[in-house]
């Protein structure tokens, strides 16, 4: 892994991923951050401390998004063979949100300044979201004459709903952290000074929880997302018969029944 995204190991279950090319406001689209981010993705799932991640960007910007000089002729985004860019999507970006997808660990993107463009999508990516004060948002792959190769189109709606997702892609135009707020894109607003304090505080509250149970419970808001009712039933069924057979279950009933605080492990 290299240093375009910082990886900072569970501290009380919370692990807090950095994307760290500040200078260039933190482009996602450039194979070094990409190999980095999957790799610390990985790392994230096979960490056996970690129950939270917590993903924020260095500097002013969360993401930029796309690295506009690569879309000049003959960069990576822009190759001239749309046989070759088909597949430089394919084998780049687009493996970010396939990675997140299949990730159990959830988590929570603080969002520091800008979020444009696929990096607007990198927060949709993640389970939820907090804003700084400063920070915006802009699907504005229109105003660049792209579309969301990233998988935005997917993602978006199914944040912010069909009609305000529509209005954010089809304008490109951007939003303030209160109209994100106010649309479901984030889940809550704080000063820029409060934001990392914040995104702990929320990461707290899940890695209390049950880390089996947690993990269990976002892979079926995930599959939610794609799945009919009964086939998420027949998958609720199965996760909760195993979920019936852990150690901190147990330890939940009887802390419940002796009116005390529960001690969980993990198991």
């Amino acid at each position: 892994m290299t240093d375009a995204v910082l990886y900072e190991g569970a501290i009380d279950g919370i692990v807090t991923l950095t994307l760290n090319k500040p200078e260039l406001r933190n482009p996602i689209s450039d194979h070094e951050v990409i190999e980095a981010l999957l790799a610390a993705l990985d790392r994230l799932e096979n960490d056996p401390e970690a129950r939270v991640a917590i993903l924020t960007g260095a500097g002013k910007g969360f993401s930029s998004g796309g690295n506009i000089q690569e879309m000049k002729p003959g960069g990576s985004l822009n190759t001239g063979s749309p046989i070759v860019t088909r597949s430089n999507y394919n084998k780049g970006i687009q493996r970010l949100p396939l990675a997140f997808a299949k990730l159990e660990v959830p988590v929570i993107a603080a969002i520091n300044g800008a979020a444009i463009g696929a990096g607007c999508d990198l927060t949709c990516m993640c389970d939820l979201r907090i804003a700084g004060q400063s920070a915006r948002f802009a699907e504005s792959f229109v105003k660049l004459g792209l579309i969301a190769g990233d998988g935005g189109s997917w993602l978006l709606p199914r944040v912010i709903g069909w009609s305000k997702a529509a209005e954010m892609a089809l304008t490109g135009d951007m939003i303030d952290a209160e109209e994100a707020l106010a649309c479901g894109l984030v889940s809550k607003v704080v000063p820029d000074e409060e934001l990392m304090d914040t995104a702990h505080q929320l990461a707290s509250r899940i890695a209390a929880n049950p880390t089996h149970a947690v993990r269990m419970t976002k892979r079926l808001l995930w599959e939610g997302r794609r799945v009919d009712l009964a086939s998420l039933l027949e998958m609720a069924s199965a996760m909760q018969a195993a979920a019936h057979t852990t150690q901190d279950h147990a330890e939940a009933v009887e802390a419940f029944l002796e009116k005390r605080k529960p001690v969980f492990r993990g198991n």
